[in-house]
């Protein structure tokens, strides 16, 4: 038997989701979601509180299996996520399915599986949201739309489930991977000091985490400061 506390981060592999896990490694035991499993094998060997878990999360059966053993989770932290643009005229319905399937129902059906977990746990949702879930810019509708989507999704899970926390993060520009290829998409120059770090996020989460009993902290927003 042990103390501490367990945490399962999504998106683990990079980016956000592995600023995360190093954030709350030290006070957590921590599963690393992901589907690069090589990926997720390199960073738990630099992280001895981590274990891989391996899931495509928009795969019905796969994620069934992978939950099912998971008998009471304290923290469940939502960072996987795809950005794919576009503006009306131009995005075909493939790539608003694409968003709103990884961004909203992947979200939706893990936590529907670990509800269980999570009451036996009294435990916390995170979830990584964007400045575009708060104010959609042109160009960005099925991004936005997904992540508007995910918005609502937190509150009715925080009014249908009192007894769990659930914190939204609205993050502005952060600099990863994704962020990389947004701005390649838009024809710009990559200029990382004028996003968010990763480990900002993931600061703002574990603040969120170790609110104390009385502090709720159901909405945290975040923008970036551009550095010298």
């Amino acid at each position: 038997m042990t103390d501490t506390p367990t945490a399962l981060v999504t998106g683990a592999s990079r980016g956000i989701g592995a600023a995360v896990a190093h954030a709350l490694e030290p006070t957590h035991r921590v599963l690393l979601g992901g589907r690069d499993a090589s990926a997720l094998e390199r960073l738990a060997a630099d992280l001895p509180g981590t274990e891989p878990w391996p899931v495509d999360l928009t795969d019905a059966e796969a994620l069934r299996a992978a939950t099912a053993d998971i008998g009471e989770l304290d923290v469940l932290v939502h960072c996987a996520g795809v950005a794919d643009l576009g503006t009306v005229e131009a995005a075909d319905a493939s790539v608003w399915r694409r968003n709103f399937e990884v961004n909203l129902l992947a979200v939706v059906e893990l936590t529907r599986h670990l509800l269980p977990a999570l009451r036996a746990a009294g435990g916390h949702v995170v979830l990584v949201n964007s400045g575009q879930g708060l104010a959609a810019r042109e160009g960005w509708g099925p991004y936005a739309a997904s992540k508007f989507g995910l918005r609502a999704f937190a509150d009715v899970l925080r009014a249908e489930e009192p007894k769990l926390r659930v914190t939204s993060i609205f993050p502005g520009r952060t600099d990863t991977e994704m962020q990389q290829a947004v701005i390649a998409g838009e024809g710009k120059d990559y200029a990382p000091e004028q996003y968010l770090r990763p480990d900002s996020v993931a600061t703002a989460v574990v603040t969120a985490v170790s609110a104390t009993p009385d502090a709720h902290l159901t909405e945290l927003v975040l923008r970036p400061v551009p550095r010298a």
